[in-house]
């Protein structure tokens, strides 16, 4: 079976309902995400109609939003061996919008019985070739093609709704809280909003608790930005490290999936965004690190960041021994590249790479696929 992993309103459901049309079998779809939750035996008895339905003959079955039912890998094994052994010509591609409830489901009841299929945000490239979307468009309203109609300076207001209600809202709502355990569902959405704040930039979970003036724990805070990761919507990067445990124990480097969330939390339209040259430096920077978190999905690259007292990299790749470098400049005034120098010196890395002013230009990097960049 095919299992499709990405975060909400980025064209799964669209990408299957496609592969059901093109395909020349019977083929139905059913949807796990209601506003009252399905349960097992629901999930049983669709399946089984399905199964009356086609009999002897080829079909698909397309279950979307999966991780909302309990215990669904042990029931979907179940009835995958069932049509195994009785010779049922049933292909299934599960949707889900929450990877890490997902992967536990998958691992732990359907060993060598999937394949995943990463489905990411979209990229620039498909944004310019599907909307001819200009890089500046890009880089404030990010890519989520379902508001593509209002996203432009006329219609701000209802495209900064649109992202702040319909996504981020039902993405913490209903893809983490009623999903997982939280016991602080206040202070995880004010560390989302940290993160969108302060994407780009490195903190520390105490500078991170001062900010967010909780008497919570950098544990609890750690746990909270694996749930936003999970859901794809904010990372944490590591540190690069020679050693694993130094990497992981690092101040995180906080990173946004998409630039719209950073735009919408803003509330900053376009045109005031691009005149603030500040913000507008880190959404470009967010824009690449977007791109690197993105892309790395089922390739086999590690995205991470690296500082030195007062010496710092943007972003560095790592797949096997290869490594690569990056340092964005998005402003005109000229910068010392003392960062890429002194992590050339310390760790001999493959690539050293400067992108934006007097480099590789924004648009070229953000158009090349991720596997480029890895290698000779």
């Amino acid at each position: 079976m095919q299992v499709l992993l990405g975060p909400r309103q980025i064209g799964k459901t669209t990408l299957a309902v496609q592969i059901k049309d093109a395909l020349k079998i019977e083929s139905f779809y059913i949807s796990a995400d209601t506003a009252t939750l399905q349960d097992i035996v629901w999930l049983e008895t669709q399946w089984k109609i399905v199964r009356e339905k086609i009999r002897k003959k080829p079909g698909l079955l397309i279950i979307d939003e999966i991780q909302k039912i309990s215990d669904w890998s042990n029931m979907i094994k179940k009835l995958f061996d069932e049509d195994t052994q009785n010779k049922v010509n049933l292909k299934v591609i599960l949707l889900g919008s929450s990877p890490w409830l997902m992967q536990k489901g998958l691992t732990e009841s359907l060993a060598g019985r999937f394949e995943i299929i990463p489905i990411t945000h979209w990229n620039y490239n498909e944004m310019h070739s599907f909307f001819n979307w200009s890089l500046d468009k890009f880089i404030y309203f990010g890519g989520y093609p379902g508001p593509v109609s209002f996203a432009n300076e006329k219609n701000i207001s209802r495209w900064l709704n649109y992202i702040n209600d319909s996504l981020i809202e039902t993405t913490i709502s209903r893809d983490i809280l009623l999903m997982s355990q939280v016991n602080k569902p206040v202070l995880l959405r004010r560390l989302f909003q940290l993160g969108c704040t302060y994407s780009g930039q490195i903190l520390s979970y105490q500078k991170m608790l001062g900010q967010l003036q909780d008497a919570g724990n950098t544990t609890t805070l750690a746990h909270y930005l694996e749930l936003l990761n999970g859901a794809g919507i904010l990372a944490g990067l590591n540190k690069y490290a020679n050693h694993k445990v130094r990497s992981r124990s690092s101040s995180p480097k906080l990173q946004v999936y998409n630039t719209a969330l950073m735009s919408a939390l803003s509330s900053k339209t376009f045109a005031e965004a691009k005149k603030d040259k500040g913000f507008w430096g880190r959404l470009v920077e967010s824009a690449i690190g977007a791109y690197l978190i993105n892309e790395i999905r089922g390739t086999g690259i590690e995205l991470y960041y690296w500082r030195e007292k007062n010496m710092e990299v943007d972003f560095v790749l790592k797949k096997g021994d290869f490594v690569t470098a990056i340092e964005v400049k998005s402003s005109l005034k000229k910068e010392r590249l003392s960062g890429l120098e002194a992590f050339e010196k310390s760790f001999k890395p493959n690539r050293l790479l400067l992108v934006g002013n007097s480099g590789i230009p924004i648009e070229e990097f953000l158009k090349t696929p991720i596997e480029h960049w890895v290698s000779k």
